[in-house]
């Protein structure tokens, strides 16, 4: 299990209206920055996002590249990989695949994908079988 993500933005403030905007839906919220003097040298200035108190995912102010990474978050059911789509493509995203199934990996596996303004790859994501009840 991962502790945390760091991803390079190239405009922190864009992409952190962004993101308070887009994981919004799937209870996941911005609530810590991170003041890079305050560790080992040359730390980064960070801005961080998380769910239930833990912080997870983390943007750093540098050189972007979409082709980076692909991040998929966990959404509590379809309507809220729905929510996220609609919150994401109102805050100005590009889409990179409609909510739907993805048969191709699974009949129960729900997802949708945005494009960040870095062009970052994210996914939110229900897999029935991942959750209780």
């Amino acid at each position: 299990m991962l502790d945390h993500v760091f991803i390079s933005v190239a405009d922190v403030d864009r992409s952190v209206a962004f993101y308070e905007q887009a994981l919004a839906p799937l209870g996941i919220t911005h609530g810590i920055d991170y003041d890079g003097r305050a560790g080992p040298p040359g730390h980064p200035d960070l801005k961080g996002f998380g769910r239930e108190g833990r912080t997870f995912f983390w943007l750093r102010p540098g050189e972007a590249d979409g082709r980076a990474a692909h991040v998929g978050f966990v959404a509590d059911s379809q309507a809220v990989v729905d929510a996220f789509h609609a919150a994401a493509m109102a805050a100005g995203t590009r889409d990179n695949g409609p909510p739907g199934p993805r048969l191709h990996y699974d009949p129960r596996y729900y997802a949708a994908g945005v494009l960040d303004p870095d062009g970052y790859s994210l996914e939110a994501v229900y897999k029935s079988w991942q959750h209780p009840g």
